[in-house]
């Protein structure tokens, strides 16, 4: 065995890097005599194609995956916008509810309460420890919109890092899938013989606080190099682990903070074409969610830096954005309510609770409607024609995932706003001809996003990442469209353009680092942004 070692330079200093070997070609008489890789990528795909549900495409991947990586993620980059959609939304959410049912071959790392005390000893026993750059970690209490999951949740984490790899160039050795087994609170998983996981409720918080806390601690003892991503923690979780860890790890929450940059990219181009029918400034605009779950409030804050950007106080910015929950319209005469909804809670309205969506719209008038809300069907005619009576082109923006829990689809809202809705969704939907034009929908997908700014923040080896570093991969989004793009009124770029898109958000988020001081990679400093671009391309994964 042949051990490469590679000189390197870091902060000035160099030192002697190994350089994981590509792997062999199997020997002469292992493969058929008239085996070839580029008729193999064909049969391949015609593999994949010759599927009829989507489940079964998606376990095909998988195993594909694991077979001939290689193969996978040039697959991946080729056809983006086909393969998307089975290794990540919709088709994950269907993964997970059958994760214990479709099991092949284990992927990544799964610790559970059970190994509190030895949650180091575990984490050693991950074969790559010296590569591992990314990891998403997910304890399955919140999967989609879909409830608590358990042990279920791993195919979030796997699919999320194939993303990595896909849209971001991250090497497929330098990520680590993980999934926190705290038990479930759903009785079907519990009395499922073929479930995976623990059979036993969830733990108490203060008990799972312990577990989070020596997992993070570990965590950073074995990976000093590894950036982590929470991903679909229960809402009181999420902001609880985001506030308690972020100013001491390298981490982000993807749904607080993903989904919250991924909407402020769309939202300021859909904003500027709003803006541009209405004759109205930017900063009339008003927003009404309805969610208010971690999603939902992430989302908010996020989306008040499109105001500040404009001039407008943070108070100011506040009082531009509207939350409905399950019970109505957030007020403060409502009574208690969840800690994180607080802020948004509005002091200016103190009539009776009001809970039909047409009715909150027509007294708050807002310009756009945000669902986070996992609740089919709730932007029904009534809601879109009544936005698009207030507002010449309004702008909805059904975000719950996965399509069967989307608030209303694209030809829904072309067809009662008379084609002139600014869209954008969680799930993909197929573009509509209305009055002989194309619309095309824009999808709010997550992946524009964390891809890019996970790359930006490992190679800036940033000791934190930042708020400016998550709205830097905003705005580094939302500057992304071509004029093509632009003159069809797209809201995000084409996702076959991914690669560019990344290394452009990359880029972006290595500066604000290095604006806020959390950079490590000095080097990086002295370097124009034509540099750092090509430095980034150039560590990139090509399969």
């Amino acid at each position: 065995m042949t051990i490469v070692l590679t000189p390197v330079w870091s902060n000035g200093v160099q030192k002697l890097k190994v350089i994981s070997a590509a792997p062999t070609k199997p020997a002469h008489g292992l493969l058929p005599p008239a085996h070839n890789d580029a008729i193999h990528y064909q049969r391949c795909l015609a593999q994949l194609r010759s599927k009829d549900k989507n489940i079964e495409k998606y376990i095909y991947l998988t195993q594909l995956k694991d077979a001939d990586p290689s193969i996978f993620y040039r697959m991946c980059l080729a056809n983006m916008a086909e393969i998307t959609p089975l290794i990540y939304t919709p088709t994950v959410g269907d993964a997970c509810l059958q994760f214990s049912q479709i099991f092949r071959r284990p992927e990544g790392l799964f610790i559970s309460i059970k190994d509190k005390g030895n949650i180091g000893k575990i984490l050693r026993n991950w074969p790559r420890i010296n590569e591992a750059r990314i990891s998403v970690v997910t304890d399955g209490s919140r999967i989609l919109g879909l409830g608590d999951l358990g042990v279920n949740g791993m195919p979030i984490s796997i699919g999320k890092l194939s993303l990595y790899v896909a849209g971001a160039g991250i090497r497929p050795e330098s990520t680590i899938p993980i999934c926190l087994d705290l038990g479930t609170d759903t009785q079907k998983f519990l009395d499922d013989p073929l479930y995976l996981g623990l059979r036993q409720k969830r733990v108490p918080t203060k008990e799972a606080d312990e577990f989070m806390e020596e997992f993070m601690q570990e965590m950073a003892a074995h990976f000093p190099k590894l950036l982590i991503q929470f991903e679909d923690f229960s809402t009181d979780k999420a902001f609880a682990y985001l506030d308690r860890f972020r100013h001491r790890y390298p981490l982000f929450n993807d749904d607080i903070q993903g989904t919250g940059a991924v909407v402020l990219s769309g939202f300021i181009n859909a904003a500027k074409l709003s803006s541009a029918a209405s004759g109205r400034p930017l900063t009339d605009h008003r927003i009404l969610f309805l969610g208010a779950g971690s999603a939902g409030v992430g989302v908010a804050m996020q989306l008040m830096s499109f105001f500040k950007l404009h001039g407008l106080s943070t108070e100011e910015a506040r009082n531009r954005i509207y939350l409905v929950d399950s019970q109505g319209l957030i007020f403060d005469g409502r009574g208690p309510m969840a800690e994180h909804k607080k802020y948004f809670s509005r002091t200016d309205y103190q009539g009776p609770p009001m809970t039909d969506l047409t009715e909150i719209i027509k007294l708050v008038r807002p310009t756009a409607l945000m669902g986070l809300s996992t609740t089919k069907g709730a932007f029904n005619q009534s809601v879109i024609q009544t936005m698009s009576a207030l507002n010449p082109r309004p702008i909805v923006f059904p975000l719950s995932n996965p399509v069967r829990l989307s608030e209303c689809e694209f030809h829904e809202a072309v067809e009662w706003s008379q084609g002139r809705v600014l869209f954008a969704s969680g799930s993909p939907f197929p573009e509509e001809e209305y009055g002989g034009k194309m619309l095309y929908p824009g999808q709010g997908n997550n992946m524009y996003i964390f891809p890019g700014l996970g790359l930006g923040a490992i190679l800036a080896r940033a000791s934190a990442v930042t708020d400016s570093m998550v709205e830097a991969s905003s705005l580094g989004l939302a500057d992304a469209l071509t004029a093509d793009e632009r003159a069809d009124d797209l809201l995000y770029p084409r996702v076959e353009r991914i690669r560019e898109i990344s290394t452009e958000i990359a880029l972006a988020v290595i500066r604000a680092a290095q604006k806020a001081g959390v950079d490590r990679s000095t080097d990086l400093r002295k370097m124009s942004d034509a540099e750092v671009r090509a430095f980034v391309q150039e560590r990139m994964y090509n399969p």
